[in-house]
Order: C-alpha cells, then sequence, then structure tokens
C-alpha cells in the first residue's frame, strides 16, 4: 500500500466539485461540494450518537437503507439541525441533485455542517446544484474544492489517498474529512466522506466501516462535545475489477480492511492537531491492558483530560494528570503497575515506573513537549491488550474561537 495523490477522485469512477452557493454570507467561502461516481456503488455509514440529530442523517439513513449509493452532497455554514423543515429541505435538496445527474434521489447521501437551530433555505441548492455540476473533474483540485466546501473552523484541509492491490487488481481509495470542534464521538464528531473503486458487497463494507472506526475516529477527541452531524460514509463502486469480497473474511477483505485503517487513523489524527486553537497533536499510547476494552477506556480518559491538555499546552510535564485519569478511568487496571513516558522527536523522558514517580530531567522533558506531536507512552504491565487515542493541547484561542462561533 502506498500514498497517492487527488483525494477523493483518486479511484477510478470519481468526480468532485465544490463552489460558493450562498450559505454563507462570506463570498470567499466554499459552501457547497459534490462528489459523484459514474455508477452506482455499495455504501455504508456511521452517525452521531447524540439525541439531536440532523435532519440530514433521517434522509441519508433512508436513503442507504438498501446500501447503496451513486453521489454525495455536503454544505457548510449551516447545520440544518432542529430546524421545523429540516427534512423536507435535504430531501428537496436530494430531488434537485438527482434531477441534474439523471440519477435517483434515492442513492444520494446528504449532509450538513456549521450553526445548529438556523433557519436554512433551498434557493442556495436550486441555484448552485447546476452550477457545481458543471465542474465536476476528477483532478486534485477538484478534490480540495470539495474538502473546502464542508470545512468550518478547520484550517487545514485533511484528505489522504492510497493505493493497493486486491485479487492481482490495482485499487484505490480516498477519503476527505473535517472537524476541529466538537469532537469527542462515540462514532465520529465530524464529517467523513471515503471513495474507493474496490468491489465489495454492502454488509462487508459495513463491518469494516464498524472496525475502522472503532480504532480511528472513536478514539478521537478535542473538546468532550459530541456533534449533532457526524456522519461518515463509504462509497464502493466496484470499477477496479477485482473479484467482489463477499463477506467481512479472507485476504482479500483484510487489505481492504488494513486500507481503511490507514486511511481513517491518518485522518484522525490530522483532526487531532487541526482542534480548535491546538498547538500540538497527542497521541496516548497504552498497551499491557488486561484487555483492549480497558486499553481503549484509558486512552480515551487520558486524551480527554481538560487538566492534561492544559499541561501539554505550557509543555509542563504534569505526569500526576495522567495517572490521575488512568484512575478515574472506567478501566480495569493495577495503578501500581502503571509505566509512563513522553516522547516526541525530541527523545523520551520515563516519568513513572510501577505506579510511582521517578527522577527526570524537567529541561529535557520541556523540551521534548514543546513539539507540536508528542505521545504519551503507559504501559500497563497487565496483559496484551493495547490502544491509541488523537487528541490535542487546550489553549486560549480555543475559548476565543467558541466564544463568537455564531458571528
Amino acid at each position: 500500500m502506498k500514498e497517492i495523490e487527488n483525494g477523493v477522485v483518486a479511484p477510478k469512477g470519481f468526480t468532485a466539485n465544490g463552489i460558493h452557493a450562498g450559505i454563507r454570507a462570506n463570498k470567499n467561502k466554499i459552501d457547497l461540494a459534490v462528489i459523484l461516481s459514474e455508477v452506482l456503488g455499495t455504501s455504508a455509514a456511521v452517525y452521531t450518537t447524540n439525541k439531536v440529530k440532523a435532519a440530514p442523517i433521517y434522509v441519508t439513513k433512508e436513503n442507504l437503507s438498501d446500501g447503496y449509493a451513486q453521489a454525495i452532497i455536503v454544505n457548510s455554514g449551516n447545520a440544518n439541525t432542529c430546524n421545523a423543515d429540516g427534512i423536507d429541505i435535504a430531501k428537496q435538496t436530494c430531488d434537485i441533485l438527482a434531477e441534474n445527474l439523471s440519477i435517483n434521489s434515492s442513492d444520494i447521501i446528504v449532509a450538513s455542517t456549521g450553526v445548529i437551530g438556523m433557519p436554512m433555505s433551498i434557493e442556495p441548492f436550486k441555484t448552485g446544484i447546476p452550477e457545481i455540476i458543471k465542474g465536476l473533474g476528477n483532478k486534485k483540485e477538484n478534490s480540495e474544492l470539495a474538502n473546502q466546501g464542508m470545512m468550518t473552523t478547520d484550517t487545514v484541509m485533511k484528505n489522504v489517498a492510497v493505493e493497493f492491490e486486491i485479487d492481482g487488481k490495482i485499487c484505490r481509495m480516498g477519503a476527505m474529512t473535517k472537524g476541529s470542534g466538537m469532537i469527542a464521538p462515540n462514532m465520529a464528531t465530524m464529517l467523513c466522506f471515503v471513495t474507493t473503486d474496490v468491489a465489495i458487497s454492502s454488509e462487508a463494507l459495513k463491518e469494516a466501516l464498524d472496525d475502522a472506526v472503532s480504532d480511528s475516529f472513536n478514539m478521537l477527541t478535542v473538546d468532550g462535545d459530541t456533534s449533532t452531524n457526524d456522519t461518515l460514509a463509504i462509497i464502493a463502486n466496484g470499477l477496479a475489477g477485482n473479484k467482489e469480497i463477499e463477506a467481512a473474511k479472507g485476504e482479500d477483505y483484510e487489505k481492504f480492511l488494513a486500507a481503511l485503517k490507514y486511511v481513517t487513523i491518518k485522518l484522525a489524527k490530522k483532526m487531532a492537531k487541526d482542534g480548535e486553537g491546538a498547538t500540538r497533536l497527542l497521541v496516548v499510547s497504552v498497551k499491557g491492558a488486561k484487555t483492549t476494552k480497558d486499553a481503549k477506556i484509558v486512552a480515551k480518559s487520558v486524551a480527554s483530560s481538560s487538566l492534561l491538555k492544559c499541561a501539554i499546552f505550557g509543555a509542563d510535564a504534569n505526569w500526576g494528570r495522567v495517572l490521575c485519569a488512568i484512575g478515574y478511568s472506567a478501566a480495569d487496571v493495577d495503578v501500581d503497575k502503571v509505566f509512563m513516558a513522553f516522547t516526541s522527536k525530541k527523545g523520551t523522558v520515563v516519568t513513572c515506573e510501577n505506579g510511582a514517580g521517578v527522577a527526570f530531567s524537567e529541561e529535557k522533558a520541556k523540551e521534548i513537549l514543546l513539539e507540536d506531536e508528542i505521545t504519551i507512552e503507559i504501559d500497563l504491565n497487565d496483559g496484551e491488550g493495547v490502544a491509541e487515542a488523537f487528541g490535542c493541547d487546550l489553549t486560549y484561542d480555543y475559548v476565543k474561537i467558541n466564544g463568537d462561533y455564531r458571528s
């Protein structure tokens, strides 16, 4: 497997585009994106666990009930959440896109992101959809325009594509995501769309997606809030020509799953690094847990600690906050066995062994923690369970961004 360019249009048969349709007041902001497969593909998705759900989620769930999709449309600037006519607008959006593409409205994934509770108009979609379709293409710039179309407080585009071989055929997978804040998923607090030209059944695709999410976006946290609009969807159009992967087993399935995990973990790290106001990516790497579940609980507890996130911002090796977060997690842990260290490109400093502090150089620790990517290594010395969680520091800018988000 190797990384390639062109994001969501890297796989065969996919085109994309993004434009300013007038949903956002700033005319320099792209606010509408479309991804199209030239043929109908198998599809699967996962959504927010928040009880308050955006209208497009209900429409997308209904459309994907048969396990197939051909196009994706997503807007930024308005979440289409808690609106009396939200479902009607989401359905109209699908109808307009379907008419302009000559496909079935039920084969469309629709999503929105932006401010919750703002009234939404169908007019930008009526005028914008014919325009966006004219510019559909399969070049790198098309993928980037589409990526920009769903960005909100993101400061950088987040996309990735890989090439790999299945059944003697060259296969590709591309993905784009958005999300900087409101991120503490029980699914994935964000929007993410994955394209692939692999032939795979809807059932196997859904199992692969659930598996990949459990190790990637479900291990991602920025601020402890779970969004109302989270949607992660994938379309597999089969144009690579491999023999269809019918079930979630076998060598071909494992190759596909490996590619999907690589893509989703890569994007999860990009999202953590671009957390609202963040200056550092924080990876919490846990091993030696009694079970994988315990390892995941510990990793997420540490990555979610506001006190620790503040310490990381200040480059303060306050390792006691790590041990504290391990202790209040629901994991089955013997705290007297815990080993801990801070690591970055500048080296490693061990801060705790057998649950107790050890002497270390504060100067060296400071040097390590001033890097923009930091790993907290935790060994629970109690089993074979391993896991990683992805987070970031908590800064003054996070408060500034969210203090006047609507304006």
